[in-house]
């Protein structure tokens, strides 16, 4: 058992589509941790000021969400991975351990998103959130950048993302950030000005 102080929080982040819930269920089956899903927990509890209809989401009550997960991660007594595009907005700095930022090529993200049924505006604010690291950013402004490791999913099985994750978190791989350049990829694939039309 590990004893409350010595307990990791580990924040997964990026934007809708990149694989969050998968990656943070699998990941927690491996390390036996808690997995606390922000959607999920937001749905179930009614932890929302109003439902954007226009986006097709609600919109959490970042405070109360803030104070539900900070009782959880208080009570659990084994290291807890928390799941979510805005979790580094509810939980304190200070007791994150790490962040990892999952990544996927915009064309993919966009793909995946498709298949998902999401509608084009919806399907274009998140690629273009992509693009523009919208996630990394948040996550390095909140939380530093030693403690924000990215990740690329593109074109890779979950159990390859979560052992390159469970490799970072031992200390045999380097947590690094800032790596992944969606706009310069797009520019030398010659679909820069295609995705910027949309934005």
């Amino acid at each position: 058992m590990i004893r409350k102080e010595s307990r990791r929080v580990i924040v997964i982040t990026g934007t809708p589509g990149v694989g969050k819930t998968s990656i943070s269920k699998l990941l927690a089956s491996k390390l036996g941790t808690l997995h606390i899903d922000l959607g999920r927990l937001v749905k179930d509890e009614g932890l929302f000021t109003e439902i954007d209809v226009e986006r097709d989401t609600l919109v959490a009550d970042i405070e109360r969400v803030s104070r539900k997960v900070k009782e959880i991660i208080e009570s659990s007594d084994k290291d807890v991975i928390v799941e979510g595009h805005f979790a580094v907005d509810v939980i304190p700095p200070e007791i994150i351990y790490k962040v990892f930022v999952l990544r996927r090529h915009p064309e993919e993200l966009r793909a995946i998103l498709e298949r998902r049924g999401f509608r084009e505006g919806k399907v274009w604010e998140n690629v273009g959130a992509e693009v523009l690291d919208v996630c990394l950013y948040e996550a390095i402004e909140a939380c530093g950048i030693d403690k924000v490791c990215e990740v690329d999913a593109t074109g890779r099985s979950m159990e390859d993302v979560v052992d390159e994750m469970t490799s970072i978190l031992s200390g045999e791989k380097k947590c690094r950030a800032g790596f992944i350049d969606w706009l310069g990829r797009l520019e030398a694939e010659g679909k820069l000005e295609e995705y910027l039309r949309h934005f």
